[in-house]
């Protein structure tokens, strides 16, 4: 998104020179935790009586929602404020706040390449955003709140309070979990986010249960490690297969999904519950990072290839059918010719059926930074291998599911073609299929007729 080709004269100044409560925009980059963060930072904004523009150059109130896990979007969040500062140059009741994992991180060096922000709020302290623009609009002083949870003895056990009176929406996000404990040597986010520490059992149901009232039909429960689910709960602790079953009994609910599990901490409890909760989808996200053993020793990943492998044969085993996505990195510091042959022979081998490839991308305080980097053009050639090899795999597994006739939960018209609806397959897999008079969130029968890179085109069964 730019804003560099908008005039500033479009954006009418607020009368007396002071900004008066009318609209806000999120800007939002990251994983699904930052878009569900964005949706508490809105919620919370209405409070106090804003309400949503449809774009930047008609906000008069801007929220930035950041993200940290790779330098590019970094990069997009400043070059985004560099535009933002040319409207508030001609509208200087503009506000400007900036939350995320890239203000948790990096707030001093925000509040010195863009003086014009007025706040920067971190990952724990969403909650203080209406205050902290009620102050912008009284002081316009610069504030800051990047406090994360102190670690009391062995635990964190405090989370974020969380408002809950959403808009009826057909699919939600819902945290169950904050923070991260494994501390894997190329990633920031127990920077960013804090030590782990597990939501109340009762507060989910009961959002749960909020939502279907309303109308969502698919939850996808979210946590940095969402298996390890229930460390630090003081009483009564409920493990990450049980929650499941206990979701799986709110009247209304038809489909549960999750991500992403950690490999160390996968148990035949949780395989059970996919292969046995009918709310349950088969579809498991689970990164490998990389697949050589020593690979995964200097990025601290506390599994094998092996033990990887078991898991996703006990995973086929249980439930033959399941979709079965992943992460991978490439161009790690030290990583070999033989290291990243070990990762293609590990794709090739694991058959995935989706997975999302990366580029290494240092990130500051972390060990990985500080070990000897590849050069960007090695790294630059493993990716492009990689997404062909896996590419290539992903779309003869989408072929090999051509003449199967599949659950799909309808989300509505295609973006492209009105003449299709679109949803997904319980594995996973996108699916269009010819328009019919259905209200969102049927479940129907859909028969795959055709095969691409994307996803499945099917006909009514």
């Amino acid at each position: 998104m730019s804003l560099i080709s908008l005039s500033p004269s479009v954006l009418p100044a607020r009368p007396g020179g002071s900004l008066q409560r009318g609209t806000y925009y999120v800007q939002t980059w990251g994983c699904q935790m930052n878009e569900e963060d964005s949706e508490q930072i809105a919620l919370g904004l209405e409070s106090i009586g804003f309400t949503p523009a449809t774009s930047p150059r008609e906000a008069h109130l801007v929220i930035l929602n950041t993200c940290s896990v790779r330098k590019k979007p970094e990069d997009k969040a400043f070059s985004f404020l560099g535009e933002l500062k040319m409207i508030k140059d001609a509208r200087p009741d503009l506000v400007i706040g900036v939350a995320g994992c890239m203000a948790q991180v990096r707030a001093d060096e925000i509040r010195k390449r863009a003086p014009h922000v007025d706040f920067v709020v971190g990952t724990a302290q969403v909650i203080r955003i209406p205050a902290l623009v009620e102050e912008a609009l009284q002081t316009r002083r610069f504030q800051k709140r990047l406090d994360l949870p102190e670690r009391k003895g062995a635990i964190v056990t405090d989370v974020p309070q969380r408002a809950v009176g959403r808009q009826a929406k057909l699919k939600s996000f819902v945290p169950i979990q904050y923070g991260c404990d494994k501390f894997c040597t190329y990633c920031i986010v127990p920077a960013t986010r804090g030590r782990e520490r597990s939501r109340p059992t009762e507060d989910i149901v009961r959002e749960v249960r909020g939502l279907v009232a309303q109308g969502t039909r698919e939850i996808t429960l979210l946590g940095q490690t969402v298996n390890s689910y229930g460390k630090g709960l003081e009483e009564g602790r409920v493990t990450f297969a049980q929650l499941l079953r206990i979701l799986s009994g709110i009247p209304g609910l038809q489909r549960i999904r999750y991500t992403s599990p950690y490999p160390r901490d996968f148990k035949s409890d949780l395989i059970e519950a996919i292969r046995d909760v009918e709310p349950v989808m088969e579809h498991c996200h689970m990164p490998l990072q990389a697949g050589h053993d020593d690979l995964l020793r200097r990025m601290r990943r506390v599994y094998t290839v092996e033990s990887y492998a078991t898991i996703l044969e006990n995973l086929r085993a249980a439930v033959p059918d399941i979709g079965l996505t992943t992460d991978l990195i490439v161009g790690f510091p030290g990583e070999t010719d033989e290291e990243f042959e070990g990762t293609l022979a590990a794709v090739r081998r694991f058959q995935f059926d989706g997975a999302f490839m990366f580029k290494y991308s240092p990130r500051p305080n972390t060990p990985g930074a500080l070990m000897e980097q590849v050069d960007d053009k090695v790294a630059s050639a493993r990716l492009d291998e990689l997404i062909r090899v896996q590419t290539e795999i992903q779309i003869a597994r989408n072929e090999a599911q051509v003449g199967r006739t599949m659950e799909v939960m309808v989300e509505g018209p295609s973006p492209k073609n009105k003449a299709l609806l679109q949803g997904y397959s319980r594995d996973f897999r996108m699916v269009h299929f010819p328009a019919r008079e259905v209200e969102p969130g049927t479940l129907v029968a859909i028969r795959a007729v055709t095969a691409h890179k994307w996803g499945l085109m099917g006909e009514w069964e």
